[in-house]
Order: structure tokens, then C-alpha cells, then sequence
């Protein structure tokens, strides 16, 4: 039987994250995926703002960006008319990364692999049992033959379809599919005054004429005439799920919405999907944790699902390594659910709502919500807000055992990357997924070193935030604020309650 400390089930995007991660705080992990070799569809197709910010916490935004097709400054809510802007919550860039799906595994696969650690395609999961020390896990190998794998913890994050959510019985609540879509790559051989040409705001996507109750979308990609062909409404329901993707399905929904004479010459890859919204009550089943879309799925609308998943994997991972490596406090590894659980829920929440606004046909009742709804978006707070959520810059989590005073604006909050002394940004500090503490007093530099092994002190002449300021910032390695002075609770209390005990 082989043994390892952390198995990662599934080697999208979450998981890839998740095991970079584990790795990076030198944990030893296995990677799985039953899928011969990775993907090459495009599917999801952009960064959010906190996304790329994460990404920046680890030295892999520049990597990202030079595989984008675009950046994109404006999003939008359930297609209407009042673009959603970034500028507003302190963002480096406030922009989305227009960035095929496929790339941004590709580029957080070269970074696993930096690590020393391939994923183990061909290997799929068939069998799990768990006891009080450890998770046993039965793979298939490519040959057929069934092995062992031995670990302290195993991740889930093999999807929506989770074999792993699966095989713990783990219920799935939440509401079937009442729309069903198609998402492919497609190249155009014709097209019209009506297919866009450049990508630079998701919003103005979608500003064209299709029928009430149906939504479809061209994006275009990088290469001339080849575009992801987005469509989706109540009406295009498939015999199942597995039944293929004609061409001609294709050109139906594209001819509806832009012009008689679009047509599509090749069909490279194409997938079905629904706005089924379901989430699992629990993200850990004792040494088992959830995360992506083997925790939650939701409509795709507002680009938010790669981003969830890969924000489930920022929050996970260190909190996992710390357990694994022993020195986690107790009770920091349950707040995985804790925080994590809320945010998915109102990602469901949000894609319903906007769900109702794109698939409602004729009715009144919704055309007039519809309406006071775009009166609403075009007021600033209205925006500000609706733009933090949908982006994640807005996330906020409580902060249990920060007992400060009066809470300062960033306690619980993302880290701006803000530009300190010496020409370094706040986010460049956190590239080792080590913790950081930012402060312009050294009593504070000498009540850290006993944690130097895990928290980054940085004396500094000024923290140069704009609003309420600080005399120190301590930094999780997700890139959240988890506690400020001056403060009623002291540095070394805060210290122990999010990086445990010291050595």
C-alpha cells in the first residue's frame, strides 16, 4: 500500500490550486484524475478580480496574463444593460483576465510540477474508507488493476458529478435544472454585423436581440474566426444530459441571435450544462474535505465558478498543511467550512436571482422588476456592491479571537496590494504562502520571531493605506486581514490563534 499525506481528487483548476498549494508548504500529495490527459476546451473563460489577485499572491498572475485573450474591465448581472465596474474596491487591477480555462491549468500544472509532484492521469477512484488516523484510497489504475493509497487527508474536487461526494453518501441539496445550455468552441466561417469582434466588456456581450427566455453569447478567442458559443434557456432541453452536440443545434441558437448569414464551419468541443443549484451542507466529512464544484454548483452566469473553486482551493490549502504538518490551532481547519460555505451560498443565491431575470418570458411582473433592477445598477453603492460580491473582492470573514476595538475597515477583509517601501507590493510578500505581519513598530517585529518560521515580520516607516489607518496588519496566506492594532487582543494571541503554537 502506498502511502502519502493528502490526496486531491480531480486536477481542474481547484484541485491543481489545492495541491500547488499543500506542496509549496511541503506537504507530501498525491494528485488522481481519471481522464487519460487534461482538457483542452476552453469552458470557463476569466479570471475575476480576486481571482488574479490570488493568483498574484503566488507569483502566477504574469504568467496569466501572457496566455490571456483579454482583460476585461466591466462585467455584468443577468445581462442587463448597466455594466458592473471594479473600480471601487481598491483593486491593483480592476479588471477580469480573459483567460481560456485550459491555460490556467496548463500554467498551475507547471507550477505543480515545479514542486515535483504530476498529476496521475488514467487513475480513478473507486473505492474510500475513512477511519479516526487517515482516508483509504481504491484507484484503477490505466492497466485495470486496482491499488491502495494510504493518507491523513483526502480532498475532493472532481466536480459536479464528485465521485467522491458519491461514495460518502454525502446529500446534495438544492433545485433541479429548469434551463439547459450548451457551451462550445466553435469556428465561424461567415458571420455578421452582429458577431463581436473584440472582448473588452462581458456586459456588451450579451447587449444583442435573442429571444425572451433564451441567452446566448459569442465570445471571441484568440485565433481569427474562432469563438466559445454560449446558449442557454428553458427551451433547449436535450433527450439527456450525454446526448451529443449537433452542429446544427449550434447554428439554430447562433442564426437566432445573430443573423441568418453566421455560420459555423468546425466544432472543436462542446459541453452541456444546466442551471441546476445545489450546494453540500458540509465541507468536511471528517478527513475528507470539499471544494469547487464537488461542493457546490450553481447557473454559470457572472463568470464565477472557476472562481469559486479556485478561491475554495486559497483558503484550504494552508489551513490543511498546517493541520497536516501539526502545528494548526485548534479549530482553524472547520473554518474552512466556515468561511467558505457562506460565499458559495450567495453565489447560488446571486446566480438564481439572475437566473429569473434572463429565462422569464413574457411576464409583466418580472419586465417591471427587470426595469427597477437597471434603475438600481446605475446607482454607484448599488454597483460598488453588486460588483464586490460577483468579483470576490467584497468577501468578507469574520474574524473569531481578533477581539480589536473598534474593527478597522480591512480586519477580515482582502489585503489591498498595495505598494510599500522599497518599490514592493504588499501581495509579493506573501509569494512563500507564508503569513505576513506589516507594522511601523519593532515591539511588534520582536513579539513575532518566536512564529518566523511561518510569519514574515516587515518593519515599515508608514503602512500606506488610504482611510483609517494602522500601526500593523497581520496578513493570513490567503492574502486576508486577521487581525490590526491597536487592538484589545495582543499580537502573540492573535499569532497562536491563526499559526499555532510555536516551535
Amino acid at each position: 500500500m502506498e502511502k502519502t499525506e493528502v490526496v486531491v481528487v480531480g486536477s481542474g483548476p481547484t484541485g491543481l490550486l489545492l495541491a500547488a498549494e499543500l506542496a509549496l508548504a511541503g506537504v507530501d500529495v498525491v494528485v488522481l484524475d481519471k481522464l487519460p490527459e487534461r482538457r483542452v476546451q476552453a469552458k470557463a473563460l476569466n479570471l475575476q478580480p480576486r481571482t488574479a489577485e490570488v493568483l498574484d499572491l503566488r507569483g502566477l498572475l504574469d504568467d496569466a496574463h501572457e496566455r490571456a485573450i483579454a482583460t476585461v474591465a466591466e462585467g455584468h448581472f443577468a445581462r442587463l444593460p448597466v455594466p458592473l465596474r471594479y473600480d471601487g474596491w481598491s483593486a491593483r487591477r480592476p479588471y477580469q483576465v480573459g483567460i481560456p480555462q485550459a491555460r490556467v491549468e496548463e500554467l498551475l500544472e507547471e507550477r505543480l510540477l515545479s514542486h515535483g509532484t504530476r498529476v496521475r492521469y488514467g487513475h480513478e477512484l473507486v473505492g474510500l474508507v475513512q477511519d479516526s488516523t487517515g482516508v483509504t484510497a481504491t484507484v484503477r489504475v490505466p492497466n485495470g488493476d486496482e491499488r491502495t493509497l494510504r493518507a491523513a487527508y483526502l480532498a475532493a474536487c472532481d466536480g459536479g458529478r464528485s465521485t467522491v461526494r458519491k461514495l460518502l453518501g454525502v446529500p446534495f441539496p438544492g433545485t433541479d435544472a429548469r434551463a439547459f445550455g450548451i457551451v462550445a468552441d466553435v469556428v465561424l466561417g461567415q458571420t455578421s454585423a452582429e458577431v463581436p469582434t473584440r472582448w473588452t466588456s462581458t456586459a456588451k456581450l450579451f447587449a444583442h436581440t435573442a429571444p425572451a427566455g433564451q441567452v446566448t453569447a459569442l465570445i471571441p478567442l484568440d485565433e481569427p474566426g474562432h469563438y466559445q458559443l454560449f446558449t442557454i434557456g428553458p427551451d433547449i432541453r436535450p433527450e439527456s444530459r450525454e446526448a451529443p452536440v449537433s452542429k446544427a443545434e449550434l447554428e439554430t441558437a447562433l442564426r437566432i441571435s445573430y443573423g441568418e448569414e453566421a455560420e459555423i464551419t468546425e466544432v472543436r468541443q462542446a459541453t452541456r450544462f444546466t442551471d441546476a443549484s445545489r450546494q453540500v451542507e458540509r465541507y468536511r466529512v471528517g478527513r475528507v474535505l470539499l471544494a469547487g464544484d464537488a461542493a457546490h454548483i450553481h447557473l454559470l452566469a457572472g463568470a464565477q465558478g472557476m472562481n469559486l473553486g479556485i478561491q475554495d482551493a486559497m483558503n484550504l490549502g494552508w489551513k490543511l498543511a498546517a493541520e497536516v504538518l501539526g502545528r494548526a490551532p485548534e479549530g482553524l481547519l472547520d473554518s474552512y467550512h466556515a468561511e467558505r460555505h457562506p460565499v458559495a451560498a450567495e453565489v447560488l443565491e446571486n446566480t438564481r436571482a439572475q437566473g429569473l431575470f434572463m429565462f422569464a418570458k413574457e411576464d409583466p411582473g418580472v419586465d417591471a422588476l427587470r426595469g427597477l433592477f437597471t434603475e438600481l445598477l446605475a446607482l454607484p453603492q448599488v454597483n460598488r456592491y453588486l460588483a464586490g460580491r460577483i468579483s470576490g473582492l467584497g468577501i468578507r470573514y469574520p474574524m473569531d479571537g481578533a477581539d480589536t476595538g473598534p474593527s478597522h475597515e480591512l480586519l477580515g477583509a482582502r489585503m489591498p496590494d498595495i505598494q510599500l517601501a522599497d518599490d514592493v507590493w504588499a501581495g509579493e510578500l506573501l509569494h512563500t504562502g507564508c503569513g505576513v505581519l506589516l507594522t511601523v513598530d519593532s515591539a511588534f517585529v520582536d513579539a513575532a520571531r518566536p512564529w518566523s518560521d511561518r510569519v514574515e515580520a516587515v518593519l515599515l516607516p508608514e503602512i500606506p493605506l488610504t482611510g483609517e489607518g494602522a500601526d500593523a496588519l497581520l496578513i493570513r496566506p490567503d492574502g486576508y486581514v486577521c487581525w490590526t492594532a491597536p487592538a484589545k487582543s495582543d499580537l502573540e494571541t492573535a499569532l497562536t490563534t491563526w499559526f499555532g503554537t510555536p516551535a
